[in-house]
């Protein structure tokens, strides 16, 4: 539900794109892929076992586990990378995702403000709704330093483990300079 989400309110069409999703685990984002037309995704996590037999055997989904998404390396650029990452920060996934979506490629990154937030804001490991604005600044300022900005954002239909409050962001590859 979280990716469909975005992908409609961002008005992209998977149709035929080649995709990888960083943090698959059972694979929901790989399968909204699927069922949206992707002609194939790579399925980045660093679990064993973990994606569903019916995603695992698509021949569609090429299947890298144990494969820690800071350090993959794809056969090809592709057109839409999906992250959907626990403990990995923002300004340290997305850098990796620009490096292998293609220049006219896009982003959609699962943003979770209780893991971007100082563990000491956390209430039983849940971010108060009224601290996650100012966990996205931070976030955003992290990432402008890196000259990385998402295009647009909406929050999550549904929220993340224990309630917490998720967004979801568009991000394009910026033209080098001239």
């Amino acid at each position: 539900m979280k990716l469909a989400a975005a992908l409609t309110a961002f008005d992209l069409d998977v149709t035929g794109l080649v995709c990888a999703d960083f943090g698959s685990h059972v694979g929901g984002f790989v399968d909204c892929l699927l069922q949206r037309g992707a002609a194939r995704v790579y399925s980045v996590d660093t679990s064993y076992g973990t994606l569903a037999w019916t995603l695992r055997k698509d021949p569609r989904v090429v299947v890298l586990e144990r494969t820690n998404a800071l350090h993959v390396e794809l056969p090809e650029p592709v057109d839409l990378v999906t992250v959907d990452v626990g403990w990995t920060p923002q300004h340290r996934i997305l850098p990796v995702a620009l490096s292998v979506v293609a220049p006219n490629g896009v982003i959609v990154s699962l943003i979770k403000p209780h893991y971007e937030a100082d563990p000491s804001r956390l209430r039983g490991g849940v971010l108060p709704d009224d601290e996650c604005d100012g966990v996205l600044r931070q976030v955003e300022q992290h990432l402008s330093e890196a000259n990385i900005r998402w295009s647009a954002m909406i929050e999550s239909p549904i929220r993340g483990r224990g309630g917490n409050r998720e967004f979801l962001a568009l991000v394009r590859p910026v033209a080098p300079s001239q």
